[in-house]
């Protein structure tokens, strides 16, 4: 397997892209990580897809990792979605000629939906894990005013994003990694959040337009984002194929069932060729 770094600029910020290259390449998929993360977190699950001949390809998103901009805040949604555009765009330059497959997770999760149902590139599928739909408690009404008020008024203000590391993971290993990686950070502003919880209910809301096959997977115990979102959106359109892990916490490709769900994802891929 081959790690390369790559580096692209929109809205006036460097993007900091990587692709993981398989001996042979059969497809590729582009990844997108979630909130206050960055993609080198994925090593593991490029690993996995690599070892079965499925190259991929990431990027940090605004504000995440080694790409520019104040952390936690993105331009707007569509800024967002054109970064993935980038990105696909870089995975078809460098693999030419061969099948693409959009997975996001969490909040990435969100944006490979939200692509799926408003963009028209042709790609293969989707997998989303544990997309970023619907939150998994109610934020107080306050909160959601003041924060609806600030992206209005102040868009790239940011505040803490209160999320219990302790809910990522049953493997307490992958908890104290997460804690010790110097790229993670916890700040978001309201393009992040409040912009995110109104995607995800759209995204729910119009799941009936989604024209291409998707993988969806979350964990019962996820207390981060409800899996009862995830099963609303695929209830809501018929191509859409759920797979809910008993007892998995948010990050399902850290948790003790990793294994188990990324064969399920290669599987998946390998039934969409």
């Amino acid at each position: 397997m081959i790690n390369k770094a790559f580096h692209f600029n929109i809205y006036n910020t460097e993007f900091f892209g990587q692709y993981w290259k398989a001996k042979e390449t059969k497809a590729v998929v582009v990844l997108v990580h979630g909130m206050g993360e960055h993609s080198s977190r994925y090593q593991h699950v490029a690993e996995k897809l690599t070892s079965n001949s499925f190259s991929v390809v990431a990027f940090d998103h605004f504000g995440h990792g080694k790409t520019g901009g104040k952390r936690g805040h993105n331009p707007s949604f569509e800024a967002v979605l054109e970064s993935v555009s980038k990105t696909i765009e870089k995975a078809k330059e460098v693999f030419p000629n061969k099948p693409v497959f959009l997975y996001g997770h969490s909040m990435g999760g969100n944006v490979i939906i939200n692509y799926a149902l408003r963009k028209n590139d042709q790609l293969q599928g989707f997998v989303a894990t544990s997309p970023f739909l619907k939150l998994a408690f109610k934020p107080p009404a306050i909160k959601l005013f003041v924060g609806k008020m600030l992206q209005n008024l102040i868009p790239s203000l940011t505040m803490g994003n209160e999320l219990d590391i302790q809910a990522i993971s049953r493997d307490k290993a992958e908890v104290k990694k997460y804690m010790n990686d110097k790229l993670i950070h916890t700040k978001i502003s309201p393009n992040y959040s409040i912009k995110f919880i109104e995607t995800g209910n759209w995204a729910i809301s119009n799941a009936s337009k989604l024209a291409l096959p998707m993988l969806l997977v979350h964990g019962t115990e996820d207390c981060i984002i409800s899996y009862k979102g995830t099963q609303e959106f695929a209830k809501n359109t018929k191509k859409a194929t759920l797979k809910l892990y008993e007892g998995g916490y948010h990050e399902l490709h850290n948790d003790l069932c990793k294994e188990e769900m990324l064969q399920d994802v290669v599987n998946w891929l390998n039934s969409q060729l």
